[in-house]
């Protein structure tokens, strides 16, 4: 008897991060029926890097743009109309915000401080990546505010 295998569908997604005030605050944003909180990430296209993939998720899906940190932080799985996904996740520092990119009628985004971000998201293994890596004392000289420097 032969076991069936699952593909497993390679994406890759950021964590858009500012900091406001001395505080790191993560951009969120809603699925497209609005109904769950996520970050931006999608199939990556053959020929372009994961990296380069989740920069362009970033700006299609919430109209940010920076340079992402090409350091993977992690990845989770999620399961989507019975296909296994898996996210590479990298860190994207944001440089601008515009209000006019591919999906702003299809969404909503918000900012939010660290550990409101981490309650909103709905699949607890991006909790984890959120959590491991953003409320890590020693990470936070990392994200050191650039006006305040």
């Amino acid at each position: 008897m032969s076991r069936k295998i699952s593909k497993v569908f390679k994406q890759s997604g950021v964590i858009p991060y500012r900091v406001n005030n001395g505080k790191v605050e993560i951009l969120l944003i809603t699925t497209r029926n609005f109904q769950h909180w996520v970050i931006p990430k999608g199939d990556i296209p053959n020929g372009m890097s994961p990296p380069a993939s989740a920069a362009k998720e970033a700006w299609e899906e919430a109209g940010v743009i920076g340079q992402v940190d090409t350091n993977e932080l992690g990845s989770y799985k999620y399961r989507k109309r019975g296909k296994i996904y898996r996210v590479k996740m990298y860190l994207l520092p944001v440089d601008m915000l515009s209000e006019d990119y591919p999906e702003a009628s299809k969404r909503k985004r918000q900012w939010l401080e660290v550990t409101k971000a981490i309650r909103r998201v709905k699949f607890n293994s991006l909790k984890r990546i959120l959590k491991g890596f953003f409320q890590v004392e020693s990470h936070f000289c990392a994200f050191q505010d650039p006006n305040q420097v």
